[in-house]
């Protein structure tokens, strides 16, 4: 059977001896829903966090409408974790196949998951850390954002034209990811942007609007976004335009900047 493997999923392949699966337990009161209905309410997840992975939510099957799940024939081995197994959730006349997976009897190095249960992020309708949603996954303790204000001289050119010119960029610098540079909009000649269709989803910045860079007869997609109205931990990226350093070529002080690996 085909799955779907989002981050966090329990899947097979070789064991990596630099591999590190750690758990441990989260104080935020977690809600999870479903077609209108609370799947799950606790305050006692387990947070595991796991090499090349997101963060992902167990929970004590006390805690989860256990009554809306049948448990179905899939089965699946990590080579860390160990064989898991799964349920599908009816709720109504709305089902979700295989949503939520278990380790019965995890491997001996991971006893914290026995019996525990987590569920695909994406296919719930709402998350929710106290009275906030979430979004994309769990959040990680262990990650910081700063934004710094900066009088760096942040110059942006597309295809040889300069789109963005200022001295008072924010830098963003987050755990594992290239720093970001965030533009007041008046530095930015917003005539050659027009705002496209895509959103994006952060949980630790928030929803994110694009637009698309028009050069010449030239077309970069969804080149540049902006926070319109970040989460309350990110507010001073507000209103601020960030490029994507993998597509464009972004001076700092007149030197350009090394292009990071497409993601």
């Amino acid at each position: 059977m085909s799955m779907e493997q989002p981050s966090g999923h329990p899947h097979s392949r070789e064991r990596d001896p630099n591999h590190k699966v750690e758990t441990e337990p989260s104080a935020r009161w977690v809600r999870v829903k479903f077609a209108g209905a609370t799947i799950v309410d606790t305050r006692n997840a387990l947070l595991l966090r796991e090499t090349r992975h997101t963060p992902v939510y167990y929970f004590p099957p006390s805690d989860v409408r256990m009554d809306l799940m049948h448990p179905t024939d899939l089965g699946t081995h990590c080579p860390y974790k160990g064989d898991a197994s799964y349920w599908t959730l009816t709720v109504g006349d709305k089902v979700a196949e295989n949503v939520a997976w278990s380790y019965l009897a995890p491997l001996p190095e991971q006893p914290a998951l026995a019996g525990l249960v987590a569920f695909y992020w994406n296919k719930m309708d709402g998350w929710y850390e106290e009275e906030e949603e979430i979004f994309v996954h769990a959040r990680d303790p262990h990650k910081r954002i700063d934004v710094l204000e900066s009088s760096r001289h942040v110059r942006i050119d597309i295809g040889g034209q300069t789109v963005a010119d200022t001295k008072r960029p924010r830098l963003l610098f987050e755990t594992g990811i290239v720093t970001r540079y965030y533009i007041p909009p008046e530095d930015v000649s917003m005539d050659r942007f027009q705002p496209s269709e895509k959103h994006s989803r952060c949980p630790y910045k928030g929803i994110a609007s694009y637009w698309t860079a028009r050069i010449g007869d030239s077309v970069e997609a969804d080149v540049v976004w902006s926070y319109p109205e970040p989460i309350a931990e990110c507010p001073k990226i507000k209103g601020l335009l960030a490029f994507y350093n993998e597509r464009v070529d972004v001076y700092v002080d007149g030197e350009l900047q090394a292009k990071p690996p497409a993601r």
